[in-house]
């Protein structure tokens, strides 16, 4: 990744059990490979170019809910996404953080 910090807020809420995961990441926390591979992501999920709300056509219960803000190179994004409404594009990134918050916790 370049020299441009990268900070990320991400929220999972719902599911069955109703926990909610949240972490706040930035790249001063990360190590070098795990910033290479969040850059990876979010290059593959086109982060940035993704709409604000991602919502699902048929609302459905014990799904998640996804709040992740991203800021890197002087822009900032949010994008918030049903479960059911995400791209494939971006689950990747999705897993990830779920992953990097069960671990913080």
């Amino acid at each position: 990744m370049d020299d441009d910090p990268v900070r990320i807020r991400f929220e999972r809420t719902g599911g069955f059990a109703g926990f909610s995961l949240r972490a706040t990441l930035d790249s001063e926390s990360l190590t070098p490979e795990q910033i290479e591979e969040l850059e990876r992501l979010l290059d593959q999920s086109r982060f940035f170019e993704l709409p604000v709300e991602l919502e699902a056509r048929e609302p459905a219960a014990d799904r998640f809910q996804y709040l992740l803000t991203v800021e890197h190179g002087g822009r900032a994004h949010t994008v918030r996404a049903a479960d059911a409404a995400a791209p494939d594009s971006l689950r990747p990134l999705l897993d990830w953080l779920s992953a990097a918050a069960r671990a913080r916790r």
